[in-house]
């Protein structure tokens, strides 16, 4: 098979994305060798493998996944790959723990699976507690022949070893690197020789950006507090002094998560809002809680997720931005744009879902609705109307038809607070938490509210996307300016949303007079006389928000040009690896966050242009090949729908295996 008798590889990185590609080895040796080989796996991660940094079992259980419970998995169900020799998705084994009583789990275990709905959010801690008992299942029946070490350490280096082929194989065999394996270095001393090597490094700590910089080195010489960017059960929570203000800037996922360390955390409670009170939740504060006052580019946090029975409402069905439509593309040898190409179809997609949902919903608002859905579902043909003018046909075809007060303003969905200034901060708290009780109150409409529905089809349509960008790729200007430069931000902040809950107590907390906001478009500032950190924005008159604490709601920038990583620093200034460069619209080189690579499988490009023998990425420091490289991969839905996309790193991980055990890939 191409192959020496022996096969050493080695896997830096044992998170989820290692684990994939050691589950896949497994598989694929079981399936396929006869004993006439033997395979050692070196496992590079100073986490336990299986749940690595991420996903460790034991971070607080306030942390939640963003996903439910239905979707996520470690295991691959595609019957044209070597099948699994053990564990299933996360949903398999939070029903196996809970009608088997779970002996070997902790009470805290226990009692979330107790609680735990197939529609309900787990713990990231949960989450990892299922990843290191579907590797315990996956080492409890390691094939003959298979040796896996594991090496608590961080790998420093790895360096080619000089003109070594590995031995019985003939040039230019399949599969065969021409180069003749790695040295590897660790940070305890030990040194590993291997034949090949998977990248799955996760999420590193990044260098600060110089504005980071001079607040971390302002608060060591003030005496103030500041936590940069960083996975939020990295943080020591204690730090944050009780009942004094802090600044939290950021409004995504992160918040969240910072949100409830310093409220529920702290001893707070959420119960239900009794009768006459607004929202769904009344906060009991503890008395320790800081005073948070939040700020984001938009002044509002992410909108939350819909209620919905899968990860993708069963109402929307795809009729534009379709497989068969980029299919399309790559059939007549084009390479499409977004803008151009592929926004035009999803835009139409949201807005039939949209308007589709509405006549439904609030027949009222739609005047004659049947011959309004018609001449919409005419003027969305993408080919019926060569004027190029379809989305001011449409505009005039709602001016008529639809009340002024339901029409789709899609853009300014991830902008709530655009246009508007207010006279307090106190105003602006009012605003904000109007906001999120609309949007608590859509969720929970699920797939009967307008709105969710076209951010619905948008989140369906990534699905879509995400192939079309890691098959044939966008054009570089297109990646650059547009998908990257424009949609991600504003698809991110629709449909990547947390859980409605979430949404919920945070109004809550405003109400409870624990958070308040800074308002859109914040600038932040150090006041050397008051010894604090300031936050204004313009569109809010009031004074500055001032504190001694600052906090970065926000994970390391996943930048490879900037990583602090020993290990990542040496394999660029080697030349072993590079970081992908695309060119602009004005022909201007950009580097982009992730490493070069060439497909399939994903092999590393070093700094001369060529293929780095025997290395292989995986995760996301693919985020310049693939979009959308963090999110687990998808368990097949019960009811035989979903995308190619869904278990992509999964068959990632499986053409990796193969490659680096000498068998061809699958079709």
């Amino acid at each position: 098979m191409g192959k020496s008798q022996n096969i050493r590889v080695g896997l830096i990185g044992a998170g989820p994305r290692g684990t994939s590609v050691l589950e896949r080895l497994l598989a694929n040796w079981a399936a396929t060798e006869t004993q006439t080989r033997s395979l050692h796996i070196d496992v590079v991660d100073p986490y336990p493998a299986g749940p690595g940094h991420v996903w460790q079992p034991d971070q607080s259980r306030l942390y939640l996944m963003n996903t439910q419970s239905f979707y996520p998995t470690l295991i691959p169900e595609d019957e044209r790959l070597a099948p699994p020799l053990a564990g299933g998705s996360f949903e398999q084994w939070r029903a196996e723990q809970r009608s088997g009583g779970g002996p070997d789990l902790s009470a805290e275990e226990r009692a979330e699976l107790a609680a735990l709905a197939s529609h309900d959010f787990p713990s990231r801690a949960l989450y990892g507690r299922y990843l290191r008992s579907t590797l315990e299942e996956l080492l409890d029946r390691v094939p003959a022949g298979v040796e896996i070490a594991f090496h608590r350490s961080n790998a420093v280096a790895a360096r080619p070893l000089p003109g070594v082929r590995a031995e019985g194989a003939p040039d230019g065999s399949p599969g065969e690197p021409a180069g003749g394996g790695f040295d590897v270095e660790l940070d305890d001393g030990a040194r590993l020789t291997v034949d090949s090597l998977v990248l799955a490094l996760g999420h590193l700590e990044s260098r600060l950006n110089p504005e980071q910089r001079s607040f971390r080195e302002v608060a060591a010489e003030l005496g103030l507090l500041y936590v940069p960017p960083a996975a939020p059960a990295d943080v020591d929570w204690a730090l944050v002094p009780d009942g004094e203000t802090v600044l939290v800037r950021g409004m995504g996922l992160n918040f969240f998560d910072v949100m409830g360390q310093l409220t529920e955390g702290r001893g707070g409670q959420f119960v239900p809002a009794e009768d006459g009170l607004q929202g769904n939740l009344k906060y009991l504060p503890s008395g320790r809680e800081p005073k948070i006052v939040a700020a984001s580019r938009r002044g509002t946090p992410y909108r939350a997720k819909a209620g919905l029975d899968g990860y993708y409402p069963k109402s929307v069905r795809l009729r534009y931005l379709t497989e068969s439509a980029v299919e399309r593309f790559a059939a007549a040898g084009i390479q499409p744009g977004f803008d151009h190409d592929l926004w035009p179809l999803l835009h139409r997609d949201a807005l039939w879902a949209y308007y589709s949902t509405l006549v439904v919903a609030e027949p009222v608002a739609v005047s004659d609705a049947t011959e309004f859905l018609a001449v919409l579902e005419d003027l969305l043909q993408p080919h019926a109307h060569a004027t190029g003018r379809w989305e001011n046909q449409v505009a005039e075809l709602v001016s008529t038809h639809v009340a002024a007060s339901r029409r789709l303003d899609l853009l300014g969905l991830a902008a709530p607070l655009a246009g508007r200034s207010f006279a307090s901060r106190k105003e602006l708290d009012a605003a904000v938490v109007d906001y999120l009780d609309d949007d608590a109150r859509r969720s929970a409409l699920g797939e009967s509210d307008p709105v969710k529905m076209a951010i619905g089809a948008l989140h369906t349509g990534r699905a879509i996307l995400k192939s079309a960008v890691a098959d044939g790729g966008i054009t570089d200007e297109s990646w650059v300016g547009e998908l990257r430069g424009w949609f991600e931000s504003f698809v991110e902040g629709l449909a990547s949303g947390p859980p409605a809950l979430r949404a919920e107590q945070l109004a809550a907390l405003a109400r409870a007079g624990v958070v308040s906001f800074v308002g859109p478009d914040p600038r932040f500032s150090v006041d050397r006389s008051q010894r604090a950190f300031r936050a204004v924005s313009a569109w809010v008159h009031d004074d500055a928000a001032e504190a001694r604490t600052l906090i970065e709601a926000m994970s390391p920038a996943n930048r490879v040009g900037v990583s602090v990583s020993p290990f990542l620093r040496q394999l660029l200034a080697d030349g072993l690896v590079r970081p992908k460069v695309m060119m602009t619209a004005e022909g201007t080189p950009v580097q982009t966050s992730g490493l070069d690579i060439q497909p399939h499988p994903y092999r590393l490009v070093g700094a001369n242009g060529s293929v780095t023998p025997g290395m292989y990425a995986l995760g996301l420091q693919l985020s310049s090949t693939q979009w959308g490289t963090a999110i687990a991969a998808e368990a097949r839905p019960s009811d035989g729908t979903g995308y190619r996309s869904g278990q992509r790193t999964l068959r990632d991980a499986d053409e990796i295996a193969r490659d680096m055990l000498g068998l061809p890939l699958q079709e």
